[in-house]
């Protein structure tokens, strides 16, 4: 099930930095940790992860900022206790919507990349449904693309694709191929911003993330806030992206 999205005019905005990036990722990492530190379940720093996604969704919007994907689940994740994935798929039940209408307040769209066949009837439904209404509130309007990343994982989205373009008989180059990935239509990524203190991508938007700038910052996701954000995106300020070339 791939949601189907109009992606939004990138006009230029007199108050948004000279020098800011169309498209960012973020591999939230930590929240389990945040949790721990302060004697609470590992589900705690969960629920409390999904306020930064609202917050840095906003932040962002009003930064000019048009594309954001958020790591929320890996195809990775199905292997961690059983009472986490099942409290991690609750959670998503019961937040996504909420999220959606948070997002549509500050005009932008929901879109859900991965494996979503791999999730329960009743979660693919809701996904479905949300997507749906929200972005038909939105239509046509100049907002921005929050993308939060389910049952993802870079190798099976590259698989998805190949045995996508074998089964329609076509030769492909780089172009029609990304055009066949989880995140399609989205750009790929020019900035990718990871929490946590750790350094590395874990199999997440392998395929696209070949030129995308890294940055690392060792707070954990729920603690990251706005000033967060800003001192990331003066780091990407100062990059020089040459893509190969001199």
């Amino acid at each position: 099930m791939k949601s189907k999205i109009i992606l939004p005019q990138n006009k230029p905005t007199p108050e948004k930095p000279e020098k800011i990036p169309k498209h960012i990722a973020f591999i939230m990492d930590g929240n389990g940790r945040w949790a721990k530190k302060r004697l609470m379940p590992r589900t705690s720093g969960h629920r409390e992860g999904i306020k930064t996604i609202e917050v840095i969704s906003k932040e962002a919007h009003s930064l000019g900022i048009k594309y954001l994907s958020f790591f929320a689940f890996s195809t990775e994740n199905w292997a961690r206790p059983k009472s986490e994935v099942d409290y991690l798929l609750d959670l998503l039940k019961k937040r996504l919507p909420q999220l959606a209408d948070k997002l549509k307040g500050h005009n932008t769209s929901l879109m859900v990349s991965g494996d979503l066949g791999g999730f329960d009837s009743q979660l693919q439904k809701i996904i479905k449904e949300t997507i749906s209404a929200n972005n038909a509130e939105l239509a046509g309007k100049d907002g921005s693309v929050s993308n939060i990343c389910l049952n993802y994982g870079g190798r099976a989205e590259i698989v998805y694709a190949v045995n996508k373009a074998v089964s329609q008989g076509r030769r492909v180059n780089e172009e029609s191929f990304a055009e066949m990935l989880y995140t399609a239509p989205l750009p790929s990524p020019d900035l990718l911003i990871r929490t946590g203190g750790e350094r590395r991508l874990s199999n997440f938007m392998l395929f696209q993330s070949a030129y995308t700038e890294l940055y690392f910052c060792d707070k954990l996701w729920p603690d990251f806030g706005a000033e967060d954000l800003h001192a990331a995106l003066a780091d990407y300020a100062m990059r020089n992206r040459r893509f190969g070339k001199l």
